[in-house]
């Protein structure tokens, strides 16, 4: 399956409603990995994304949320995710 970082982006909107979100498509840079495929996009991505709803709660609770966003994705086949959760000051 290929994903796009903008439905990935829209997903991560509507359920965790952050004040800063980018999700980078890193697939090219895979190209040869396993998960990986032919047209070099949409299988590996990172998000970084700084959410009230993480407020409160631990680096693995913040990265639970995201993995729980994206599930759908993940059980589709997107094959890599890196988070970098920003910290509220």
């Amino acid at each position: 399956m290929n994903f796009s970082a903008q439905a990935l982006t829209q997903r991560l909107q509507e359920r965790l409603n952050p004040v800063f979100l980018e999700v980078l498509d890193e697939s090219a840079a895979h190209a040869g990995h396993v998960g990986a495929n032919d047209s070099g996009s949409g299988t590996h991505f990172r998000v970084r994304i700084e959410s009230p709803v993480f407020t409160g709660k631990s680096r693995v609770a913040r990265h639970r949320l995201v993995y729980d966003a994206l599930q759908e994705y993940m059980d589709q086949g997107l094959h890599a995710l890196a988070i970098e959760v920003i910290e509220n000051p």
